[in-house]
């Protein structure tokens, strides 16, 4: 091959490599936006808008034409697209030859195509004009593949859904899929980046980016799938506890709120037997506030208190050292949990008394699985009409901490003035009183995240004596404050409140960041802590989220880990080569060619020692070019041995001598190099390298299986 064929070709690589990635970067784009057909014009309207931009941008006769007008040209023709794409579907003409559905298809594949490649065109035009061209097209790029994935964020793992349910059907993990895209985007910008400049060096960054890639599968694989960022206004997620370590801190986070991240699966939990509870809400309690700091409520430090909790997360099994009573006021109920980011603490149905760590059935998903039994309420409100309050169990300092509150006089006159006007038969009910101040916030208070009470001296009282406007934490805090102030023992208990109504019929029920809770308990005699939550009839936020059955479904089976679920999986894995065997060949592919490089670079550097004496001066000259070439010293295409023994003198003076030995005997003048010593020669090469290269080249050097490539 001439060097006018070899610079053609070495144009025309990265013009088709480009045209390819922008192909493939439109066809993920229009995936979940147009009908098959869309999609595959949309790949051939990409390839020919930019390799014909590359041909004639800069060429006859539209080098002449301003960059400007070429943009407003794209954009008007563009526009025509869309209109003429509008007329195809609104033809009774084409509706009756063609089938309203192959009119509909035939406008998408038109609209596509059209859009595509002006889009296409467009890009590459102001990459060969402007300076920033490049840098469109990079953004575009990373762009149509962020959009393309944006859906599967904060947990959805399920989405977009043309990747979630190829996966399913085929018993493939979606997070698999999603992995395998990303890795080939940033192939696919790394080789934007690369085809400007030398592309002999193309195979081997590209290299180099496929094991970086490889990495990230076998990060995945040994550490799990990264888990959702979700905010913690209730203390839940984060690191865990130990026994003697309770985080203290503020439990008002006003200026951290937000309803961004409210969709994120947390946890999904599997019911082992049915409960429908009569609240309309399922609570799962995972701590409580419980005892008077001074300033306000916080985590119990003293003996005797909040023994109904389990505290601590444990590999064998943990109980309550209380559990309700008025056992035939309760249920029993068996759930699995699977959390899908870390908590502080485990939780359980309203009141667990076991826990038991199981078997992960997903560790790659989940970050901790256990079963837990819970005492379930299935007593009606009217059931607690007078019922005595406190457990004859507490000492009296236990009750005294229970009854604490900020020495503020406003919360009894407040809770006395609620009450005042009760019936005569519940004015010294307990629970008519609670459920009295619970009226009263819900019909006065207004919900918001937007709010300026949390660093406040006393946030509950800001709240309660302010605006009445906050969110659970000063809802919760008030109201025990006021059950407390009338000499109701309460506490504030935390956890997750999810509607009874998203179960959907199904056993799993799915948890998300906006389920955080918080809600103030009182604590009846013979019956155990019992939930009295305010609800506030006025909201300034929506905080309700869309269903989300079949991420619930999904997770659900995965934590479950039923044999009619394994099965269908393995059945639908049967005959295909699944994403994880593809990644284990290509993985394995890849040492092998990481592993051929090192045998031939060996190979190369022993032969000269092992070969006939009329070979050696050519061998042993070519192990010290691969000396060279191991450091970046490479003889450039078209350049002279000599020109290029002078200039790699620098790095190795000798490679001077023995260049002119190789010369002589090559051209003829010298046929006897069998006395030459070959070896003295490589041992002075190795010398003056390792004295005139820097220790980080030197140790790439070493690391490095095909620097051998380079020489020639």
């Amino acid at each position: 091959m001439n060097s006018s064929e070899s610079n053609y070709t070495a144009q025309r690589i990265p013009g088709m490599l480009r045209a390819v990635i922008f192909a493939i970067a439109f066809w993920a784009l229009s995936l979940s936006l147009t009908v098959e057909s869309g999609s595959t014009t949309a790949v051939l309207g990409c390839l020919i808008g930019c390799l014909s931009a590359d041909q004639s941008i800069n060429a006859r006769p539209l080098y002449q034409v301003r960059l400007s007008s070429i943009v407003l040209s794209t954009l008007g023709l563009s526009a025509l697209t869309y209109w003429l794409a509008g007329q195809i579907v609104k033809s009774d003409l084409l509706s009756s030859l063609l089938t309203p559905i192959g009119a509909f298809n035939s406008a998408e594949a038109f609209l596509w195509f059209g859009i595509c490649f002006m889009a296409s065109f467009l890009l590459r035009s102001l990459a060969l004009r402007t300076r920033y061209g490049g840098v469109l097209e990079i953004l575009f790029v990373a762009t149509a593949f962020t959009i393309t994935l944006s859906a599967h964020r904060n947990g959805m793992i399920h989405r977009p859904f043309f990747i979630g349910d190829y996966a399913l059907i085929r018993g493939i993990d979606p997070a698999t899929i999603l992995m395998v895209i990303g890795c080939f985007a940033v192939i696919a910008m790394s080789a934007l980046l690369m085809v400007e400049n030398d592309q002999r060096r193309l195979p081997y960054h590209f290299t180099v980016i496929a094991l970086l890639c490889l990495s990230l599968a076998a990060y995945v694989q040994l550490f799990g799938l990264p888990t959702p960022s979700v905010t913690d206004d209730m203390g839940l997620t984060g690191q865990e506890f130990s026994s003697n370590n309770r985080q203290q801190e503020n439990p008002f986070r006003d200026g951290e709120n937000t309803a961004q991240d409210k969709q994120a699966p947390v946890a999904v939990v599997v019911f082992r037997n049915d409960y429908e509870p009569l609240n309309g809400s399922y609570y799962f309690r995972e701590s409580a506030y419980s005892q008077f700091n001074g300033v306000m409520l916080d985590y119990s430090t003293r003996d005797g208190m909040d023994l109904d909790l389990i505290p601590t997360f444990t590999d064998s099994e943990a109980s309550a050292e209380f559990t309700p009573e008025a056992e035939d006021q309760h249920k029993q109920v068996q759930t699995t949990v699977g959390m899908l980011i870390p908590h502080r603490n485990p939780f359980g149905l309203e009141s667990p008394v076991t826990y038991s760590n199981t078997i992960n059935p997903n560790d790659s998903r989940f970050k901790r699985t256990y079963n837990t039994t819970s005492w379930a309420p299935t007593y009606d409100f009217e059931f607690l009409l007078g019922r005595e309050i406190g457990n004859r169990n507490w000492s009296n300092a236990v009750r005294a901490e229970y009854l604490k509150l900020p020495d503020d006089s406003r919360y009894q006159d407040l809770a006395e003035s609620i009450v005042v006007d009760l019936k005569p038969e519940y004015a010294n009910d307990p629970f008519a009183k609670a459920w009295a101040i619970k009226a009263y916030l819900d019909q006065n208070g207004i919900y918001s995240l937007k709010n300026g009470h949390a660093y406040e001296k006393d946030p509950a009282a800001s709240f309660l004596f302010g605006d009445l406007t906050g969110y659970c934490m000063h809802f919760s805090f008030a109201a025990t404050y006021l059950y407390r102030s009338l000499g109701i023992p309460a506490r504030v208990g935390i956890g997750y409140s999810v509607p009874a109504s998203n179960r959907a019929g199904g056993s799993a029920l799915l948890i998300q960041a906006v389920h955080g809770h918080a809600w103030p308990e009182v604590y009846f005699k013979d019956v155990g802590w019992v939930i009295v939550d305010p609800a506030p009839q006025k909201t300034l936020v929506d905080m309700s989220t869309d269903p989300q059955n079949e991420l619930q479904q999904l997770l659900g089976d995965m934590l479950r880990d039923d044999t009619s679920y394994t099965e269908f999986m393995d059945s639908k894995r049967e005959g295909l080569f699944g994403i994880r065997s593809f990644l284990t060949v290509i993985a394995a592919i890849a040492l092998g060619i990481l592993f051929l490089g090192y045998v031939i670079r060996v190979y190369r550097c022993l032969t000269p020692r092992f070969c006939s004496a009329e070979k050696r001066g050519q061998l042993a000259y070519r192990a010290i070019l691969d000396q060279l070439s191991a450091v970046g010293v490479t003889r450039n295409y078209g350049e002279s041995r000599e020109h290029f023994a002078a200039r790699a003198a620098n790095t190795s003076p000798t490679i001077q001598t023995a260049t002119k030995i190789h010369l002589e005997y090559s051209l003829g003048k010298n046929r006897h190099t069998s006395n030459v010593n070959w070896a003295k020669f490589r041992r002075a090469v190795a010398k003056e390298v390792s004295e005139n290269t820097p220790t980080w080249r030197l140790a790439f050097a070493l690391i490095n299986p095909y620097s051998w490539a380079f020489t020639r």
